[in-house]
C-alpha cells in the first residue's frame, strides 16, 4: 500500500507533464502553420543570378569569390543582381582591393548544412576560389537538425576549402527572433535555438581556421529595429538594404582572410591571380 500511495501521485504527475508537453508541441505546430501562411512564397525559389566579374575594368586578374550555403548566400529577396549578397560583397571587395572580383554562387535556396558538400561537389574540379563565404544554419533550426550534425557538416566544408588553399569566412546563423511573421512563443524559441547554433558554428569555424562573423550581433539589431526596411516582401529573407548591411558586416573579415598568408591578393595590378602559386589537388567529396 505505501508503494501504491507513492506511485499514484508520481504517475499522475508524469501523465500531466506528458499532456503539457503534447499540448505545447501542438501549440507550436499551430504557430508554425500560422507563420508559413503569413510568410508564403512570393519570391519563388530562385535567386537573381549575380555571377560575373565585378569591376572588370580594374587592373589585375580577378580575385575568385565563392558563396555557398542557403538562401541568404544565394541572395533570395533581392530583385537586382547588384543587390544580392554576392553582388554587393563582390563589388565592395573589388573597390577595396582595386582589382576585379569574379563571383561564383553555389548556394541553394532552402539548403541545410548537410547540403554544403553537394554544393562543393558541383563545382568544376579545377576551380580554386581565393576566398569562400559560407552562410548557413537557418534551415537547420527550422528543420530541427541536431546542432552536432549541422556543425560537423560545416566543419567538413571549411576543411575541404582550406585544404585547397582558400580562405574561408563563416557568417553564423542569423537571429530567427527577428522574424515578426512568426508568433510568440515560437519566435522566442527560434531565437534561442539559432543563437545556440551560431555559437557552435563559431567555435567549429574558429578551430578550423576560418574567419567568423556573428550575423546575429553584426546585423541582427538592424532587422529588429527596422523590419520593414530590412526584410523583403516575404518578411523572411533580406531586402536590398538587408543584404547591404550584411555585406558591410562581412567585408572586413573577407579582406582580412585574403590578407592572411596571401599578400598578393591585396596588391592591385598583380600580374598573377591570387593563389596562382598553389597547386593543390582537386576537391574531393567529404562526408558530412
Amino acid at each position: 500500500m505505501p508503494n501504491r500511495a507513492i506511485t499514484r501521485p508520481l504517475l499522475l504527475t508524469a501523465v500531466a507533464a506528458g499532456l503539457a508537453i503534447a499540448g505545447a508541441r501542438a501549440g507550436l505546430d499551430r504557430q508554425a502553420a500560422i507563420a508559413r501562411r503569413r510568410i508564403g512564397k512570393p519570391l519563388g525559389e530562385d535567386a537573381v543570378d549575380a555571377d560575373r566579374v565585378w569591376r572588370a575594368g580594374q587592373p589585375g586578374d580577378p580575385v575568385d569569390l565563392l558563396l555557398v550555403g542557403d538562401s541568404i548566400a544565394a541572395g533570395l529577396g533581392a530583385t537586382r543582381r547588384k543587390d544580392t549578397l554576392g553582388g554587393r560583397l563582390a563589388k565592395a571587395l573589388a573597390g577595396h582591393l582595386g582589382r576585379p572580383v569574379r563571383l561564383r554562387t553555389a548556394a541553394v535556396v532552402g539548403a541545410e548544412s548537410s547540403d554544403l558538400a553537394a554544393q562543393l561537389d558541383g563545382l568544376p574540379r579545377d576551380y580554386r576560389p581565393d576566398v569562400v563565404v559560407i552562410i548557413v544554419g537557418g534551415n537547420d533550426v527550422t528543420h530541427r537538425v541536431p546542432v552536432a550534425a549541422a556543425t560537423a557538416a560545416l566543419r567538413a566544408a571549411i576543411d575541404r576549402m582550406r585544404g585547397v588553399g582558400a580562405a574561408v569566412v563563416v557568417g553564423t546563423c542569423p537571429d530567427l527572433g527577428a522574424l515578426r511573421a512568426v508568433p510568440q512563443p515560437l519566435r522566442g524559441i527560434g531565437s534561442r535555438l539559432s543563437r545556440q547554433l551560431a555559437e557552435a558554428q563559431a567555435a567549429q569555424a574558429s578551430q578550423a581556421g576560418a574567419r567568423v562573423v556573428s550575423l546575429r550581433r553584426a546585423v541582427g539589431p538592424f532587422f529588429h529595429i527596422d523590419p520593414d526596411g530590412m526584410f523583403s516582401l516575404d518578411r523572411f529573407h533580406p531586402s536590398a538594404l538587408g543584404y547591404r548591411r550584411t555585406a558591410e558586416a562581412l567585408l572586413p573579415a573577407v579582406v582580412d582572410a585574403l590578407s592572411d598568408g596571401r599578400g598578393d591578393a591585396a596588391a592591385p595590378g598583380s600580374p598573377r591571380r591570387p593563389g596562382a602559386h598553389r597547386h593543390p589537388p582537386a576537391p574531393t567529396a567529404t562526408a558530412g
